[in-house]
């Protein structure tokens, strides 16, 4: 029965956004209420399924709905989407999710990272998305990880990167250059902390030990 109505609502989701994403777009850039309200379940939508790339929506917001108010739009409905997955993960789709996370052999090494602290781990993998992020909903999901440690960590883990894409595009009518180069330079800082991530994790693997190499 779980498993039933966890297909529904997942498919119902993903089929909704998909089949009106045009008009839902159109309602976005029109602003007002129900604008707000039509963006926060569209970025409740995206957390399952991207129909869109997130960065180009958080612009449409910056720009329609201004810097606060579209940052606490993507913020509410990201906690909307990655709660629905969470709980998703932990009571409907377990043996689905483990199928998953078994083609991401890499999302079972973050593992420990909750293991150890749980708070910290989620914050990191948020904040630099080594892993994508529906796979971090589905382990912390799966694992005892407390709900509230899982939105908290989330919620601060992803804000650098809402408020970067919303005030690039609040800014893009009036100077596009600059709207672009703040996206440029936040996607080369993320790829370059990225690459000293994974280096780093290389280099402890090839490199022996100090008492190794006396033996």
């Amino acid at each position: 029965m779980k498993q039933l109505f966890s297909l529904t609502l997942s498919g119902l989701i993903i089929f909704i956004g998909f089949t009106n994403k045009d008009t839902v777009l159109d309602l976005i850039q029109e602003g007002g209420a129900i604008a707000g309200f039509v963006s926060i379940l569209f970025v409740a939508v995206l957390v399952f399924f991207p129909i869109i790339p997130y960065p180009v929506l958080a612009g449409i917001l910056g720009s329609v709905a201004g810097v606060v108010n579209g940052t606490l739009i993507s913020l509410i409905g990201i906690l909307i989407g990655t709660t629905l997955m969470f709980y998703l993960s932990r009571y409907g789709f377990q043996s689905w999710s483990q199928r998953l996370l078994s083609k991401y052999p890499k999302a079972k090494e973050y593992e420990r990272y909750f293991e150890k602290n749980a708070f910290l781990g989620i914050l990191f993998l948020r904040i630099l998305p080594v892993i994508p992020s529906p796979i971090v909903n589905i382990i912390t999901g799966m694992s005892r990880v407390n709900f509230l440690i899982f939105s908290s960590a989330t919620l601060l883990g992803k804000l650098p990167a809402i408020v970067t894409f919303t005030i690039a595009g609040s800014i893009f009518e009036g100077n596009r250059l600059l709207s672009i180069s703040i996206y440029g330079v936040y996607f080369l800082i993320i790829v370059a902390a990225a690459s000293m991530h994974f280096y780093k994790k290389k280099s402890s693997l090839i490199i022996p030990s100090e008492k190794q190499v006396n033996t």
